[in-house]
């Protein structure tokens, strides 16, 4: 795959955007100084850096696809309170692909995602 400035910078906003970003707000955060930038553009390459597995993409039922440019096997926890999304290791719920095994699946791969109040979220809660 060949790396355009656009794909390069595209590919470096999502790596500086640890909130595993939308292809929106990709394109919001570089049309500011990239005017010329199209939204479809955006499209076509975070689906081009995902496909060549230098990012992941995220599929939350109900919300846009996000990005990630975490590759290494993972789980994600979404804050019900201010959406912030947060990567998981694998081996803190690594208990379900042992328990399935044990069922006689064979589980090649899991992404698990995690829904509930994050620290930060819990502790606002706290002192109200």
């Amino acid at each position: 795959m060949r790396f355009s400035k656009q794909r390069e910078m595209i590919l470096n906003e999502v790596k500086n955007n640890n909130n595993h970003p939308t292809a929106d707000m990709v394109y919001d955060k570089l049309r500011k100084d990239n005017p010329n930038l199209s939204l479809g553009t955006v499209y076509r390459n975070l689906t081009q850096l995902a496909d060549n597995g230098l990012i992941t993409k995220l599929s939350i039922p109900g919300d846009p696809v996000r990005f990630d440019c975490n590759t290494d096997e993972h789980n994600h926890f979404i804050c019900e309170d201010c959406g912030q999304i947060f990567d998981i290791d694998k081996d803190l719920v690594a208990y379900a692909d042992k328990g399935l095994e044990k069922l006689g699946f064979k589980v090649n791969s899991a992404q698990i995602l995690l829904k509930g109040i994050c620290v930060e979220c819990t502790k606002k809660i706290e002192k109200i």
